[in-house]
């Protein structure tokens, strides 16, 4: 499965190392946004909000439910965050992106096409 690099509250990912940024207003809500761009071809992101820290799971499932990709699944502090996820080595088609946390679920379609 593939595993998505973050933007986040400020914090920036990149295999291990993290930088942060000061002076970031925390989400009032629990959010999943619309992925953008959609549809798209290779790579779209999607962004969403927790206002406390929170266990997230992040995943990618084909229209008939198999998971396809985990993008998060780790504990993670309030803030605003920006999955990249590049679907290069899946084919056309309707896919669901799904985020469950301690206290929110929410799922959304997005579109392939290559």
């Amino acid at each position: 499965a593939y595993v998505g690099s973050a933007v986040s509250n400020g914090t920036f990912q990149i295999a291990g190392t993290t930088a942060v940024e000061t002076d970031v207003e925390i989400p009032k809500v629990f959010s999943l946004e619309q992925n953008y761009p959609n549809p798209f071809n290779p790579s779209t992101v999607i962004s969403y909000s927790i206002p406390q820290n929170s266990f997230v799971n992040l995943k990618v499932y084909d229209i008939i439910g198999n998971e396809v990709a985990i993008l998060v699944s780790q504990t993670q502090s309030a803030g605003k965050y920006d999955i990249r996820f590049d679907a290069s080595s899946l084919s056309n088609g309707v896919y669901l992106y799904s985020i469950k946390t301690d206290n929110f679920t929410s799922t959304k379609k997005m579109m392939v096409i290559k």
